[in-house]
């Protein structure tokens, strides 16, 4: 438990909430539901064991703080908690409400045990990829999976892994519990496209078969397609959306827009997934944090975002 004044509401609130869940209990000494509910969130925090982090703000003392998530949540009375998710207040709640209210409450919000686990397995695995050993990164994101099925970086980064050591049979069952999602997940469905071309270039002619297909007719789009899966599963992402390129300056809307869709997801593989903050469900519009700063962009990205508009439009 902490306690929020002026000078660390941006390092232990704000920050703190990217990380994990931040719970703020806005009290006053004469308040006597406070007096109630105190306790009871700090026995939640150790029931927890880490998964939010509790946090006390005197409104008395810190009335500015407390005036702006009053108003912001239409709220006038206390005890008044509000919940900090990457960064930004997302749900809240009024008056000494009954353990089993409160833990429902946080239950919308707060990681499960096994997400913990699972999280913590995906970051591990990570560590070991980045040190070159696939084989035992691949074991722990199978863990992590198998502990929480529904977190979707853990799968992303199992079937992600799979295609890279070419173990596609195992890819494609891991892939079908997001088959559903392609079409409001842009991300899962640029997963799904490197796994329909790592499997068609299995049995796709040769680079020099494709080359010469493509010297006899400039028109032979299926070629060039097969072309870039190819160079897209060689880790050639660039060469891969050149050869997408050639194909849709020529017709844009060639096999209802395959060259598109696979170029685009190469990009959205190519970039960074959205950071937490940017993700987190936002209720309200008051900006505690000031402006976010805004990331530079990938030049390569970037160069690739525009070739694609001007192909296009």
């Amino acid at each position: 438990m902490i306690d929020i004044t002026i000078d660390n509401f941006q390092n232990e609130l704000i920050l703190a909430s990217q990380q994990q869940p931040v719970l703020l209990d806005i009290w006053a000494p004469w308040c006597g539901p406070c007096k109630q509910l105190g306790p009871l969130l700090e026995r939640l925090e150790a029931d927890y064991a880490g998964r939010f982090i509790l946090a006390k703000l005197n409104s008395d003392e810190q009335p500015e703080i407390a005036g702006q998530l009053s108003q912001m949540f239409g709220v006038r009375s206390i005890p008044f908690c509000v919940l900090f998710v990457g960064g930004q207040p997302v749900d809240g709640f009024v008056g000494a409400l009954p353990d089993a209210q409160v833990r429902a409450f946080l239950d919308k919000h707060v990681p499960s045990e096994a997400a913990v686990e699972a999280q913590a397995e995906t970051e591990e695995a990570e560590m070991l990829a980045e040190e070159g050993d696939a084989e035992a990164a691949l074991a722990k994101l199978e863990e992590a999976v198998a502990t929480d099925p529904t977190n979707e970086t853990a799968r992303f980064d199992y079937i992600k892994l799979l295609i890279e050591l070419d173990q596609l049979a195992p890819a494609r069952l891991a892939f079908e519990p997001f088959a559903s999602t392609v079409l409001i997940n842009q991300r899962v469905a640029a997963l799904g496209l490197w796994l329909d071309a790592a499997e068609a270039v299995r049995t796709a002619p040769s680079i020099d078969a494709l080359d010469s297909a493509i010297a006899t007719n400039k028109r032979d789009f299926d070629a060039r397609f097969q072309r870039a899966q190819r160079l897209f599963i060689d880790q050639n992402p660039t060469a891969a959306m050149e050869e997408l390129l050639e194909i849709l300056m020529r017709d844009k809307a060639w096999a209802d827009g395959r060259a598109r869709k696979l170029y685009v997801a190469i990009l959205e593989l190519m970039s960074k997934p959205a950071p937490k903050a940017a993700q987190a469900e936002q209720k309200g519009t008051l900006e505690l944090t000031g402006k976010a700063a805004v990331a530079s962009g990938d030049p390569v990205i970037d160069q690739y975002r525009r070739k694609l508009s001007m192909a296009l439009f």
